[in-house]
């Protein structure tokens, strides 16, 4: 992706924000200079990569196979011993026709949340051993009552709706066409990015940037390149 596609994607993200009254941290909004001013107390937000995520999975079709992504809040599986947080909280936005590749998660369980606008529909199954799609019924909790699906069953979560999803439990998200953007809560365990998402087909889960103009915000998997130091 190009630098000013994401730039532009971000002032887009920020006044879907504004137009659903919801709101982020401060350092959403820190220009790169403001980072470098900062010292040791910005090391939680580096270390549990919290911030901005935008990921066109590779395609190069964002608009087809994409996600806006803002971490802000997460703990760290290494510290979790010591005290720290066990806990996650995401906001997504996704427009129509943009779908999520299948994929699991080896050890997060995480509550995916229409939380305003449009539809949301997830398709849903089992992992099989070997990391393929099961036939198996697919057993789930959606707003704290059980059902039990048929594997491949696509549920519509109306804003305030809400799901959980457990590991190896296969599943891809997409608005439903027609509808408006969607707001997307996620309350999760403990996020590692980078470490804890399979997918059923070869993606780039984290992209390579054309740097063709200055950036606009950072990207928590730019941290290490900007800001000198190990997310």
């Amino acid at each position: 992706m190009k630098r000013s596609e994401i730039n532009e994607i971000m002032k887009q993200a920020l006044e879907f924000f504004e137009g659903q009254k919801f709101y982020l941290p401060e350092f959403a909004y820190w220009k790169l200079e403001d980072w470098k001013k900062k010292g040791e107390e910005i090391n939680e937000i580096i270390e549990n990569q919290l911030g901005w995520d935008i990921t066109d999975y590779g395609r190069g079709k964002f608009y087809d196979f994409g996600l806006i992504h803002f971490t802000l809040r997460n703990g760290n599986l290494k510290n979790i011993p010591k005290g720290a947080k066990t806990y996650c909280e995401k906001v997504m936005i996704m427009e129509e026709e943009q779908v999520i590749p299948m994929h699991h998660h080896i050890q997060k369980i995480e509550d995916i949340i229409n939380r305003g606008g449009g539809i949301l529909l997830i398709q849903l199954y089992n992992a099989t051993k070997d990391d393929q799609l099961a036939e198996s019924p697919v057993v789930i909790s959606a707003d704290g009552m059980q059902k039990t699906l048929e594997s491949g069953s696509i549920v519509e979560l109306k804003p305030g709706d809400s799901i959980t999803i457990k590991p190896r439990h296969y599943h891809k998200f997409w608005p439903k066409k027609g509808e408006d953007k969607v707001l997307i809560g996620e309350v999760s365990t403990v996020n590692d990015d980078y470490r804890d998402n399979i997918f059923l087909e070869k993606i780039e889960r984290f992209i390579e940037i054309e740097e063709d103009e200055p950036l606009l915000y950072l990207l928590y998997d730019d941290y290490e390149k900007y800001l000198n130091r190990e997310t």
